[in-house]
């Protein structure tokens, strides 16, 4: 709380240093869900240098399509961005859609064999 000019007290909502907070479901006008996409904590994603980026794209998408000239995980996005990975995964179906990114997910690994994992359970017991 701080004194106001009519020296009444005010509940402060945000830092003064960090200025007005703008919560994740705004960023994303509430919605929860990519339009389009799976993204994957390990997917990588590059931003498509031959599209032009619409005038009215948001802040937060116009840095995710800084970020990505060179692949990064939607993980490392999420991290660089200090936003929620939810919220970063809507904003990068909104991308998809537009044409502005490409997507690759990880590879699908085959399931172990079974004598492989009894074998690390027998050197895990040996120990």
């Amino acid at each position: 709380m701080h004194t106001g000019l009519d020296g009444r007290r005010e509940d402060v909502w945000y830092d003064q240093d960090a200025g007005p907070v703008v919560r994740p479901y705004a960023v994303t006008r509430g919605r929860t869900q990519p339009v389009r996409g799976d993204f994957d904590l390990i997917s990588l994603v590059l931003a498509r240098r031959s599209a032009t980026p619409p005038p009215d794209l948001g802040p937060e998408q116009a840095a995710i399509l800084a970020r990505c000239v060179r692949p990064l995980s939607v993980a490392e996005i999420s991290a660089e961005l200090d936003l929620p990975v939810g919220t970063v995964r809507v904003l990068l179906g909104d991308l998809l859609e537009l044409g502005l990114i490409e997507s690759h997910a990880p590879p699908i690994m085959d399931a172990p064999s079974d004598e492989l994992l009894e074998a690390v359970l027998a050197g895990l017991r040996a120990l």
